[in-house]
Protein backbone atom coordinates (compact mmCIF):
# COMPACT_ATOMS: atom_id res chain seq x y z
CA UNK A 1 0.00 0.00 0.00
CA UNK A 2 1.49 3.55 -0.59
CA UNK A 3 0.28 6.24 1.47
CA UNK A 4 0.98 9.74 -0.29
CA UNK A 5 0.09 13.79 1.13
CA UNK A 6 -0.74 16.40 -0.98
CA UNK A 7 0.23 19.45 0.12
CA UNK A 8 1.44 22.80 -0.25
CA UNK A 9 0.69 25.72 2.44
CA UNK A 10 -0.15 27.98 -0.43
CA UNK A 11 -3.33 27.65 -1.59
CA UNK A 12 -4.96 27.81 -5.28
CA UNK A 13 -1.78 25.15 -6.96
CA UNK A 14 -4.67 22.72 -7.76
CA UNK A 15 -4.07 20.70 -4.66
CA UNK A 16 -7.54 19.96 -4.60
CA UNK A 17 -7.63 19.44 -8.03
CA UNK A 18 -5.03 16.90 -8.02
CA UNK A 19 -5.95 14.79 -4.99
CA UNK A 20 -9.19 13.91 -6.42
CA UNK A 21 -8.34 13.29 -10.15
CA UNK A 22 -5.54 11.27 -8.98
CA UNK A 23 -7.01 9.25 -7.03
CA UNK A 24 -10.10 9.21 -9.28
CA UNK A 25 -7.25 8.15 -12.36
CA UNK A 26 -5.82 5.11 -10.07
CA UNK A 27 -9.41 3.77 -9.33
CA UNK A 28 -10.37 3.94 -13.21
CA UNK A 29 -7.09 2.25 -13.61
CA UNK A 30 -8.59 -0.46 -11.02
CA UNK A 31 -6.53 -0.05 -7.44
CA UNK A 32 -8.53 0.22 -4.19
CA UNK A 33 -7.82 3.73 -3.23
CA UNK A 34 -8.97 5.92 -0.09
CA UNK A 35 -9.61 9.61 -0.15
CA UNK A 36 -9.12 11.35 2.33
CA UNK A 37 -10.21 15.19 3.43
CA UNK A 38 -8.17 16.80 5.91
CA UNK A 39 -9.16 20.49 4.75
CA UNK A 40 -11.70 21.99 6.76
CA UNK A 41 -12.74 23.82 3.47
CA UNK A 42 -13.97 20.28 2.31
CA UNK A 43 -12.95 21.36 -1.18
CA UNK A 44 -12.73 17.28 -2.40
CA UNK A 45 -15.64 16.21 -0.33
CA UNK A 46 -17.30 18.91 -2.73
CA UNK A 47 -15.11 17.89 -5.79
CA UNK A 48 -17.14 14.19 -5.11
CA UNK A 49 -20.35 15.34 -4.77
CA UNK A 50 -20.91 15.03 -1.17
CA UNK A 51 -22.42 18.37 0.64
CA UNK A 52 -21.93 19.62 4.08
CA UNK A 53 -24.69 17.51 6.02
CA UNK A 54 -24.14 18.30 9.25
CA UNK A 55 -25.63 14.38 10.08
CA UNK A 56 -22.92 12.67 8.28
CA UNK A 57 -20.08 12.17 10.01
CA UNK A 58 -16.81 13.23 8.72
CA UNK A 59 -13.02 13.17 9.24
CA UNK A 60 -13.72 15.51 12.15
CA UNK A 61 -15.32 12.55 13.79
CA UNK A 62 -12.13 10.41 13.42
CA UNK A 63 -10.19 12.72 15.15
CA UNK A 64 -11.71 14.35 17.77
CA UNK A 65 -14.59 11.79 18.46
CA UNK A 66 -12.52 8.40 17.92
CA UNK A 67 -14.90 7.44 15.11
CA UNK A 68 -13.26 4.47 12.67
CA UNK A 69 -12.54 4.87 9.12
CA UNK A 70 -14.57 2.54 8.27
CA UNK A 71 -17.74 3.85 10.07
CA UNK A 72 -16.73 7.76 8.01
CA UNK A 73 -15.60 6.70 4.66
CA UNK A 74 -18.48 6.69 1.55
CA UNK A 75 -17.81 4.83 -1.49
CA UNK A 76 -17.69 7.48 -3.76
CA UNK A 77 -17.23 5.49 -7.25
CA UNK A 78 -16.04 2.23 -8.59
CA UNK A 79 -12.75 1.48 -6.30
CA UNK A 80 -12.89 4.68 -4.63
CA UNK A 81 -13.63 5.64 -0.89
CA UNK A 82 -13.98 9.12 0.51
CA UNK A 83 -13.28 9.88 4.12
CA UNK A 84 -15.16 13.35 4.09
CA UNK A 85 -14.31 16.63 5.97
CA UNK A 86 -16.84 19.02 7.21
CA UNK A 87 -16.73 22.67 8.28
CA UNK A 88 -15.90 21.89 11.82
CA UNK A 89 -12.84 20.69 11.05
CA UNK A 90 -11.48 24.35 11.24
CA UNK A 91 -11.37 23.52 15.17
CA UNK A 92 -9.75 20.50 15.25
CA UNK A 93 -6.23 22.56 16.23
CA UNK A 94 -8.05 23.82 19.15
CA UNK A 95 -9.88 21.48 20.42
CA UNK A 96 -6.50 18.65 20.03
CA UNK A 97 -4.60 21.21 21.78
CA UNK A 98 -4.35 19.40 25.15
CA UNK A 99 -4.29 16.02 23.64
CA UNK A 100 -1.63 13.71 23.86
CA UNK A 101 -0.21 12.48 21.18
CA UNK A 102 -2.74 14.39 18.95
CA UNK A 103 -0.54 14.57 15.83
CA UNK A 104 -0.54 10.47 15.54
CA UNK A 105 -3.91 10.16 15.64
CA UNK A 106 -4.95 9.40 11.93
CA UNK A 107 -1.83 7.69 11.60
CA UNK A 108 -3.26 4.94 14.27
CA UNK A 109 -6.72 5.38 12.48
CA UNK A 110 -5.27 4.21 9.27
CA UNK A 111 -3.04 0.92 11.03
CA UNK A 112 -6.08 0.01 12.64
CA UNK A 113 -8.51 -0.04 9.31
CA UNK A 114 -9.56 -3.65 8.16
CA UNK A 115 -10.48 -3.02 4.64
CA UNK A 116 -7.16 -2.89 2.57
CA UNK A 117 -6.17 -0.20 -0.30
CA UNK A 118 -3.72 -0.09 -2.98
CA UNK A 119 -3.31 3.57 -2.15
CA UNK A 120 -4.57 6.51 0.19
CA UNK A 121 -4.11 10.06 -0.92
CA UNK A 122 -4.92 12.82 1.98
CA UNK A 123 -5.89 16.27 0.85
CA UNK A 124 -3.79 18.47 3.48
CA UNK A 125 -5.30 21.98 3.69
CA UNK A 126 -3.08 24.99 2.95
CA UNK A 127 -1.59 25.30 6.11
CA UNK A 128 1.10 23.81 8.77
CA UNK A 129 -0.78 23.09 11.73
CA UNK A 130 -2.05 19.92 13.56
CA UNK A 131 -3.87 18.45 10.47
CA UNK A 132 -0.61 18.47 8.15
CA UNK A 133 1.03 16.89 11.12
CA UNK A 134 -1.63 14.38 11.14
CA UNK A 135 -1.20 13.61 7.58
CA UNK A 136 2.75 13.71 7.14
CA UNK A 137 2.82 11.40 10.53
CA UNK A 138 0.68 8.75 8.50
CA UNK A 139 1.70 9.00 5.25
CA UNK A 140 5.02 7.47 3.62
CA UNK A 141 5.03 9.94 0.54
CA UNK A 142 4.67 14.03 -0.54
CA UNK A 143 3.48 15.16 -4.00
CA UNK A 144 3.90 19.24 -4.24
CA UNK A 145 1.96 20.66 -6.29
CA UNK A 146 3.28 24.07 -8.17
CA UNK A 147 2.25 26.59 -9.95
CA UNK A 148 5.01 27.19 -12.87
CA UNK A 149 5.79 31.16 -12.23
CA UNK A 150 8.50 32.21 -10.81
CA UNK A 151 7.03 32.45 -7.25
CA UNK A 152 6.69 28.54 -7.33
CA UNK A 153 9.60 28.10 -4.71
CA UNK A 154 8.66 31.41 -2.60
CA UNK A 155 7.41 29.72 0.69
CA UNK A 156 8.81 26.21 -0.34
CA UNK A 157 11.56 26.32 2.23
CA UNK A 158 9.22 25.88 5.22
CA UNK A 159 7.10 22.95 3.61
CA UNK A 160 10.13 21.45 3.47
CA UNK A 161 11.66 22.28 6.94
CA UNK A 162 8.39 21.27 8.13
CA UNK A 163 8.90 17.87 6.05
CA UNK A 164 12.34 16.96 7.53
CA UNK A 165 11.26 17.36 11.14
CA UNK A 166 7.83 15.61 10.82
CA UNK A 167 10.59 12.73 9.06
CA UNK A 168 13.46 12.85 12.07
CA UNK A 169 10.73 13.14 15.24
CA UNK A 170 7.74 10.96 13.81
CA UNK A 171 7.67 9.57 10.50
CA UNK A 172 11.27 8.13 9.36
CA UNK A 173 9.55 6.33 6.28
CA UNK A 174 8.62 9.92 5.05
CA UNK A 175 9.53 11.75 1.91
CA UNK A 176 9.09 14.11 -0.79
CA UNK A 177 8.68 11.81 -3.91
CA UNK A 178 7.33 14.22 -6.29
CA UNK A 179 6.37 17.71 -7.84
CA UNK A 180 3.79 18.20 -10.12
CA UNK A 181 3.61 21.52 -11.75
CA UNK A 182 -0.24 22.43 -12.23
CA UNK A 183 -2.11 25.09 -14.75
CA UNK A 184 0.90 24.68 -17.12
CA UNK A 185 0.98 26.42 -20.17
CA UNK A 186 2.89 26.06 -22.97
CA UNK A 187 5.02 28.97 -22.25
CA UNK A 188 8.77 30.09 -22.12
CA UNK A 189 8.19 31.05 -18.56
CA UNK A 190 6.31 27.87 -17.69
CA UNK A 191 9.66 25.63 -18.99
CA UNK A 192 12.06 28.17 -17.29
CA UNK A 193 9.68 27.87 -13.85
CA UNK A 194 10.14 23.84 -14.73
CA UNK A 195 13.58 24.13 -15.44
CA UNK A 196 14.25 26.50 -12.45
CA UNK A 197 12.40 23.61 -10.09
CA UNK A 198 14.35 20.39 -11.47
CA UNK A 199 17.87 22.39 -11.06
CA UNK A 200 16.54 23.45 -7.65
CA UNK A 201 15.95 19.66 -6.55
CA UNK A 202 18.76 18.17 -8.37
CA UNK A 203 21.51 19.01 -6.29
CA UNK A 204 21.49 16.64 -3.91
CA UNK A 205 24.45 17.12 -1.75
CA UNK A 206 23.65 18.59 1.75
CA UNK A 207 20.16 18.02 1.66
CA UNK A 208 17.63 16.21 3.84
CA UNK A 209 17.36 12.50 3.62
CA UNK A 210 13.55 13.18 3.51
CA UNK A 211 13.60 15.39 -0.10
CA UNK A 212 17.16 14.43 -0.90
CA UNK A 213 15.90 12.21 -4.01
CA UNK A 214 12.97 14.44 -5.34
CA UNK A 215 11.49 13.59 -9.06
CA UNK A 216 9.97 16.25 -10.79
CA UNK A 217 6.88 14.52 -13.11
CA UNK A 218 7.24 14.56 -17.05
CA UNK A 219 3.53 15.27 -17.12
CA UNK A 220 2.62 18.48 -16.79
CA UNK A 221 -1.16 19.16 -15.56
CA UNK A 222 -1.89 22.24 -18.12
CA UNK A 223 -4.40 24.71 -17.42
CA UNK A 224 -8.18 23.72 -18.32
CA UNK A 225 -11.47 25.21 -17.68
CA UNK A 226 -12.86 22.01 -17.39
CA UNK A 227 -11.09 20.87 -14.82
CA UNK A 228 -11.82 24.26 -13.10
CA UNK A 229 -15.87 23.27 -14.40
CA UNK A 230 -15.57 20.06 -12.92
CA UNK A 231 -16.26 21.07 -9.12
CA UNK A 232 -19.34 23.01 -9.58
CA UNK A 233 -20.78 19.84 -10.84
CA UNK A 234 -19.34 17.22 -7.93
CA UNK A 235 -17.62 14.81 -10.47
CA UNK A 236 -14.16 14.38 -10.96
CA UNK A 237 -12.47 15.37 -14.83
CA UNK A 238 -13.27 11.69 -16.12
CA UNK A 239 -16.79 11.93 -15.38
CA UNK A 240 -17.48 15.47 -16.71
CA UNK A 241 -14.78 15.38 -19.62
CA UNK A 242 -13.05 12.30 -19.96
CA UNK A 243 -11.69 13.78 -23.65
CA UNK A 244 -10.61 17.06 -22.14
CA UNK A 245 -6.77 17.79 -21.76
CA UNK A 246 -7.63 17.57 -18.27
CA UNK A 247 -8.77 13.74 -17.82
CA UNK A 248 -5.31 12.76 -20.54
CA UNK A 249 -2.82 14.87 -18.31
CA UNK A 250 -4.09 13.24 -14.96
CA UNK A 251 -4.75 9.95 -16.50
CA UNK A 252 -1.13 10.10 -17.25
CA UNK A 253 -0.01 11.62 -14.02
CA UNK A 254 -1.22 8.69 -12.47
CA UNK A 255 0.57 5.84 -15.14
CA UNK A 256 3.32 7.82 -13.76
CA UNK A 257 2.49 7.50 -10.76
CA UNK A 258 1.78 4.04 -10.54
CA UNK A 259 5.46 3.46 -12.48
CA UNK A 260 7.53 5.08 -9.47
CA UNK A 261 7.04 1.65 -7.66
CA UNK A 262 6.96 -0.70 -10.41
Amino acid sequence: MRTIAVMNQKGGVGKTTTSVNLSSALAARGKKVMLIDLDPQAHASLHLGLTFEKEFPSVYDVLINNETLANVRKEAAENLWLVPAHLDLAAADFELASVVGRELILRDKIANDSMEFDYIVVDCPPSLGVLTLNALAAVEEVFIPLQPHFLALHGLSKLLQTIDLVSRRLNPQLCVSGVVLCMFERTTLSNDVKQDVEAFFSEHEGRPKAWRDVKVFETNIRRNVRLAEAPSYGKSIFDYDPKSNGAEDYLAFAEEVMRMRD
